[in-house]
């Protein structure tokens, strides 16, 4: 039987048309944000896994899916508006009120536990510095760079086709940063896992940093792998 994902698929290009496969792909820790534009053999050989196993299982997952005609969303023929939309509905919004709300969190565990455990210190000085870029970032995006996408949309302009590539440039610069950070505070954390007997604070802390990382994971996907990479080919 023919399969639809093989060695050679592009791991952005496989969440892109099958968008479930995101899920699978966190299991195993394969990057398909930053990393995405790879072939898959690429990131599983990366993270020392069976070949067979995991494209078997992705190729299964695929064919039950489709097989119980689940709707999933065609980002390849949605407009910058409703990519653009989509976006600053779900996951700026999410970043913009997480990011807030998690930070005094962050700070309790470090005052109540840091003198015993020194690794909470860099995961504050982690969970900060991703703070701010991201935030910075954010405003950057809304203020000026989904603008100018959306404009090239509806009356693409010489200057605005000028500014594009170095525009998407710094952004996928940006988020190779940010994933950087994330794969940073997931080591020091030891998966997210907290120490045996951590209190209520410290195991909440944990289980939004990974909820943090799984929402920017999407989020990333979402911009450098459809939005970026389609305005590129369409006027770039």
């Amino acid at each position: 039987m023919e399969q639809t994902f093989s060695e050679t698929s592009i791991v952005g290009e496989i969440v892109t048309k099958f968008p479930k496969a995101s899920d699978l792909f966190k299991r195993y820790r394969i990057d398909f944000c930053c990393g995405g534009n790879r072939p898959l053999i690429e990131a599983i050989n990366e993270r020392k896994l069976s070949v067979e196993e995991v494209i078997t299982t992705l190729n299964k997952l695929y064919d039950e899916t489709m097989a119980l005609n689940e709707s999933r969303i065609e980002w390849e023929h949605a407009s910058f508006r409703e990519l653009i939309d989509y976006i600053m509905n779900k996951h700026h919004r999410f970043l913009h009120e997480e990011l807030t709300l998690l930070s005094p969190y962050v700070t309790k565990v470090l005052r109540v536990h840091g003198a015993d455990q020194p690794h909470l210190a860099q995961i504050h000085r982690l969970y900060h510095e991703l703070r701010i870029e991201l935030e910075q970032h954010l405003i950057k995006e809304e203020t000026e760079d989904f603008p100018l996408l959306l404009e090239l949309e509806q009356q693409p302009t010489v200057e605005a086709v000028s500014q594009l590539k170095k525009i998407v440039d710094e952004l996928e610069l940006e988020h190779s940063h940010a994933g950087t950070l994330l794969k940073e505070l997931r080591a020091v954390t030891n998966d997210f896992t907290p120490p045996e007997g951590a209190c209520g604070t410290y195991r909440l802390v944990y289980q939004r940093l990974e909820n943090l990382e799984s929402d920017l994971f999407e989020h990333i996907h979402l911009e450098n792998n459809v939005l970026f990479k389609r305005a590129i080919t369409q006027y770039a």
